[in-house]
């Protein structure tokens, strides 16, 4: 058993436990919506995004992990819980050593990524296109139940009167066939490395797809601003796309004149701010991992 380290918080079981119960209370009113529209079988064209793209329960965003420096005291019944350790006294905490022997490639990528991402000014001239790149000239539309603010022809004219500036390979490859070549250049996954950029809505969401990726290293409380970010940037994202969402409650960002284009910009540098906050702390998470795991004077690893 590796042991905790020395320099960890230890925190008392009262005052864990309250956090616990606050990080709980706190995902259920992110996830009502969502948790209701499931007894239902409903559909919602915007919030559905963030459990079906990215494929989380609102039970493992309910869970609280205290992040890799915290001890917590009368936590016995996490000795079942991956990657813990659990003492006699009933301390558990993250064994470092056993999370990055499982996910040590990915924290590296993950690292790679945010240190990237925060090292490249934000671009502000896609205006949010890639939606309209997925639906240009074809029929069969991603979210069928809603229609087509501009219609099918409108929407391949805003397309055809605009350049497709987009940097993010998750949305270019969702682009319809005749979209691609329109694109300033072509992407693929190995080119995500060098290309992400802060300006990106997309790339931004993704703080809450690394936030779980990294599990328990990461605090609950910085999951939770992850994700909330990521439910305020699908919004504008939808809004600013080709459907017409104002019967779901949505009013349309119309990038396709001068005044839609100034709002979806200045949301896209307020989205820059609050992410780049993120992975910052993202990056403390991963960087608490290596003190973790440096051994000591004696060549042990604490």
């Amino acid at each position: 058993m590796t042991a905790p380290a020395t320099s960890a918080v230890v925190l008392p079981e009262r005052a864990w436990r309250e956090r616990e119960a606050a990080h709980a209370e706190r995902a259920d009113v992110l996830t009502a919506g969502h948790r209701e529209r499931r007894q239902t079988g409903q559909a919602h064209p915007v919030e559905d995004f963030l459990f079906t793209y990215y494929p989380t329960r609102p039970a493992q965003l309910r869970r609280w992990h205290p992040g890799a420096t915290v001890m917590l005291t009368g936590a016995a019944e996490r000795a079942d819980w991956r990657w813990y350790r659990v003492d006699p006294a009933g301390r558990a905490w993250l064994d470092p050593a056993a999370f990055l022997a499982d996910r040590g490639e990915g924290v590296a990528w993950a690292r790679e990524l945010l240190e990237g991402t925060l090292g490249r000014p934000g671009r502000y001239t896609c205006f949010g296109l890639h939606e309209w790149a997925m639906v240009y000239r074809t029929r069969e539309v991603r979210h069928g139940q809603v229609p087509l603010r501009l219609g099918a022809e409108g929407t391949d004219e805003v397309v055809r009167a605009h350049p497709l500036r987009c940097t993010h390979f998750d949305a270019f490859r969702f682009f319809t066939d005749d979209a691609v070549p329109r694109n300033e250049q072509p992407l693929d996954r190995a080119s995500q490395l060098r290309l992400e950029q802060p300006g990106c809505l997309h790339a931004n969401m993704d703080t809450y797809r690394l936030a779980m990726k990294l599990g328990p290293a990461v605090p609950g409380e910085l999951l939770l601003d992850c994700f909330a970010l990521a439910r305020d940037i699908r919004e504008l994202d939808m809004r600013a796309s080709p459907y017409d969402l104002q019967d779901w409650g949505y009013e349309p960002v119309p990038i396709e004149t001068a005044e839609g284009k100034a709002t979806y910009v200045a949301a896209q540098r307020e989205f820059t701010h609050r992410s780049n906050e993120l992975r910052h702390r993202l990056l403390a998470a991963i960087a608490a991992l290596d003190v973790l795991t440096e051994p000591d004077v004696a060549g042990r690893r604490i």
